[in-house]
């Protein structure tokens, strides 16, 4: 059993691991996981009926005021952005207690969140204008009493709430709380006349907080814009007049109108009249798209030009736009390896700081009597024993990998398939589909001499009209389109899998494979050149008179797409069932040197383990229903949003826009992650242990220990959110 539940009033990263990690010990429970940006939590396995009490009563010793309830409930969000110290949080957050009921509104209340942040900014302005007139009075006027007044005002102002919060979780037993860590290194700071050093401490602290909720929210704002492109209502057909209705009363086969300006409430294909619709909010492409009667449309796009209407291939829930939203939301809950490794470090970091604190306070003091010094240093130990910096930024690092992909049509299904391309170094493309359009077009038409170029395609054209098989429709078409005339047989027959014969104007006429020609005894030029892509003989009245040449073209980005992933220093190889010829003509055209033709799904899995040997982890694209088992096989499954549903299912990322150049920015996107999350370790835990040495040296300075805890913690996590801007991932 998985349930999906809310979690409100939570907004410290370091107390959410805490919490995920209690309700996975709780009985019956296999599996929690908590998306701390989403604010929603997962949970496996065998639950309980009082399993949401439990959860309750178990997130509530680690942060009071917590509350966790069913998805989809009334209670949502309450006033989550409020960075305050009340009430027993761990990390120091205090929490409103208005509970919203209105279950419409689950992405937040933005007016409370505005008066919210609104108040803290004055609260930091005006505690900021005290600290430094403090300052200037110490400084300049040699005030000692008036600074010290003004320095006692400013902490109040600025660490009010800390202190607070550190008093009523020492009434509850609670010691090693940030709050309580935090007061008294700031209150012995007072002690031994560092009245700048504490002040500043909270001063840094209240800004730090202040980045941190903007980041979150601009992050948790990007990967819920998918969820807010479901239409609520569209004009459907009922009784023979449009009538306007729930999105969820749409049903398969139904008629919709859409008028200019409208946003397409499910997946169909254009019943009549003739559009241009913005595509950019499903797949990232801008340029928008021109439909007409028979076209596709997908759910989420916009109506830019004239009224039309569709024939919906969908229910509104089955949309392809409540697929992104769903696969987004899980994604964000699917977590790397390297946000395992920073939660199970978290544990150890502040018992190992708190412990370094004391032993510096103690054994040097007792050595050398310089109980001011030491004292000091220690403080400032505790100043930097929460390791928020890494808890938050490194998975939001994935997090605003995830939410800038989904704005350019590539949906990852966790951060997990985010940190896995971020290590691959070889990328496997299927063919057909993949790097090809996946319809054949006539590509050459050539004359044996005995009569021209157009007289041929028109009396092939005629005879292939009675073929259902796509290379004869293609020649059908092409000749449609060309404005040539068919010839239009008198009878006609179909050989399957040779081709078809037919009379016409007087003549017998064949055109199929080798097979068709020597069965009918007809002779081929003994000097005739072999041609890529499937051929379609021609012979009249016994006499070979041609070939038209059909084949799958390359998409329009291949070529550049192969290019791009080279230059990343990538193997890029070619895995298809395509015969062997076909392939390697597709991989000459687009600079693969590494392609294998013929092959079965399983002969793909072995091609796969062969490349992971000599060039390490693959990506592995596909949009077939037979490369199901080699997406599930490679070490990042790749999927073409024009492809199959087993193929997308089996995938690891989804793209919404078909063209190979996106593999390219979602290996961008997830190097970038990659880096900026190990940049966030190295960096915070580098400034961090600088901090712990000089203190060990005897040199305590808590400017830089404010620096090492909010400082790195503001730094890490607006490096993260930099991610989200999708404008440096063009290709």
């Amino acid at each position: 059993m998985e349930k999906t539940f809310i979690i409100n009033n939570l907004d410290c990263a370091h107390c959410g691991a805490k919490i995920e990690e209690a309700i996975g010990r709780l009985e019956g429970v296999e599996s929690a996981v908590l998306n701390f940006p989403m604010k929603k939590l997962k949970v496996t396995g065998e639950l309980s009926e009082d399993i949401l009490e439990l959860m309750n009563r178990t997130a509530r010793a680690i942060e009071p005021d917590v509350e966790i309830v069913h998805s989809g409930g009334h209670h949502h969000r309450h006033a989550e952005h409020h960075h305050c110290h009340e009430d027993g949080c761990e990390c120091g957050h205090e929490h409103e207690h208005d509970h919203d009921h209105d279950h419409e509104h689950e992405h937040g209340h933005s007016h409370e969140e505005e008066h919210s942040v609104s108040g803290e900014i004055i609260s930091v302005a005006v505690g900021t204008a005290v600290f430094a007139a403090a300052l200037l009075t110490e400084h300049l006027a040699h005030a000692g009493i008036p600074a010290l007044v003004l320095y006692i005002a400013a902490y109040l102002i600025l660490g009010h709430g800390i202190i607070l919060s550190a008093l009523k979780n020492v009434a509850k037993g609670n010691f090693f709380d940030e709050n309580t860590l935090m007061t008294v290194a700031t209150v012995g700071a007072f002690a031994i006349g560092e009245y700048a050093e504490a002040v500043g401490v909270v001063l840094f602290f209240s800004i730090g907080e202040l980045f941190e909720d903007f980041a979150v929210s601009r992050s948790r704002k990007a990967i819920t814009a998918a969820a807010e492109l479901k239409v609520e209502e569209a004009d459907v057909l009922r009784d023979g007049e449009f009538r306007r209705v729930s999105s969820e009363e749409i049903a398969v086969g139904d008629i919709l109108r859409i008028k200019n300006g409208e946003r397409i409430a499910a997946d169909g294909i254009v019943e009549s009249g003739e559009s241009r619709i913005d595509t950019s909010a499903v797949n990232g492409e801008p340029v928008p798209l021109t439909v007409r009667a028979g076209d596709p449309v997908m759910s989420g796009c916009i109506n830019l030009a004239d009224t039309f209407t569709m024939r919906t291939t969908s229910a509104a829930d089955d949309s392809m736009i409540a697929k992104i939203a769903a696969a987004v939301e899980e994604a964000s809950s699917a977590k790397p390896k390297v946000d395992r490794f920073i939660t199970r470090f978290a544990k150890i970091y502040t018992p190992i700081v708190i412990a370094a604190a004391v032993l510096t306070a103690v054994i040097p003091s007792l050595i050398t009597g310089e109980w001011s010094r030491w004292v000091h240093s220690a403080l400032t130990f505790l100043v930097i024993s929460c390791p928020c910096a890494l808890v938050l930024s490194v998975p939001l690092a994935y997090f605003s990998a995830i939410g800038a992909a989904s704005k350019l049509g590539i949906l990852f299904k966790g951060g997990n398939a985010v940190e896995a391309l971020g290590k691959v170094g070889a990328v496997a493309f299927d063919k057909t589909g993949t790097l090809t359009n996946g319809s054949f077009t006539v590509t050459d038409t050539v004359s044996f001499g005995g009569m021209t170029a157009e007289e041929l395609i028109r009396l092939c054209g005629g005879c292939e009209q009675v073929s259902t098989h796509p290379v004869a429709q293609s020649i059908v078409e092409h000749c449609r389109e060309s404005g040539i005339k068919l010839a239009e047989p008198e009878k006609a027959s179909e050989l399957a899998g040779r081709g078809v014969v037919s009379e016409a104007e007087g003549r017998r006429i064949i055109c199929g494979n080798l097979r068709l020609m020597a069965e009918n005894g007809i002779a081929l030029p003994p000097d005739m050149e072999e041609a890529a892509g499937s051929v379609v003989y021609v012979a009249v009245d016994g006499r070979a008179e041609g070939m038209i040449v059909v084949s799958d073209t390359v998409k329009r980005t291949s070529a550049s797409a192969v290019s791009g992933l080279k230059k990343m220093g990538l193997e890029v190889c070619m895995l298809t069932g395509d015969k062997a010829e076909n392939a390697d003509a597709a991989g000459r055209e687009l600079g693969i040197d590494n392609v294998r033709g013929g092959l079965l799904p399983g002969e793909k899995l072995s091609e796969l383990s062969r490349i992971r040997e000599e060039a390490g982890k693959v990506m592995f694209i596909g949009d077939g229903i037979n490369d199901g088992p080699v997406l599930a096989g490679a070490d990042v499954g790749g999927a073409m949003q024009n492809g199959s549903d087993l193929a997308m299912e089996a995938a690891d990322v989804i793209f919404m826009n078909p063209e190979p150049e996106s593999v390219v920015v979602a290996k961008k996107i997830a190097d970038k992650a990659r880096r900026i999350s190990l940049g966030n370790i190295v960096f915070a835990l580098g400034v961090k242990a600088a901090v712990l040495v000089l203190g060990l040296m005897g040199h305590p300075n808590m400017w830089l220990a404010v620096f090492a805890d909010s400082g790195t913690a503001m730094i890490c996590v607006l490096n993260s959110v930099r991610l989200l801007d999708v404008r440096k991932y063009t290709v």
